[in-house]
């Protein structure tokens, strides 16, 4: 299946990495970064997972069922994990991860 086929899903992809990236910086800019730990470290996790899948969808991967899941995976922890917190940046990420893993689940359904 060629990339142009997974167009809109690629797009969500790299929205949700540009979201995890922006939120992993704002979290390290945070007074109290300790709290932020797990946010910070599920923000990468999303983050390269997501570029990942990117990358592998446009070079037409032969794993596409199996990496979307996990990346649908990794998207709704990091979701999860960013909406606990009350800051505008996590709460633009969580909304992001959502919108992502439900992206991905729809490729695997």
């Amino acid at each position: 299946m060629s990339h142009e086929n997974h167009q809109s899903l690629i797009n969500t992809l790299h929205e949700c990495m540009v979201a995890c990236n922006h939120c992993y910086d704002a979290c390290l800019k945070e007074d109290d970064v300790k709290m932020m730990v797990d946010c910070i470290r599920m923000d990468r996790e999303c983050a390269d997972m997501c570029s990942f899948l990117e990358q592998a969808l446009g070079r037409g991967t032969p794993f596409t069922a199996e990496l979307a899941k996990a990346c649908a995976d990794i998207c709704e922890a990091c979701g999860n994990e960013c909406k606990k917190h009350d800051h505008d940046h996590c709460k633009k990420c969580a909304e992001a991860c959502f919108k992502c893993a439900d992206a991905c689940k729809s490729l695997v359904a």
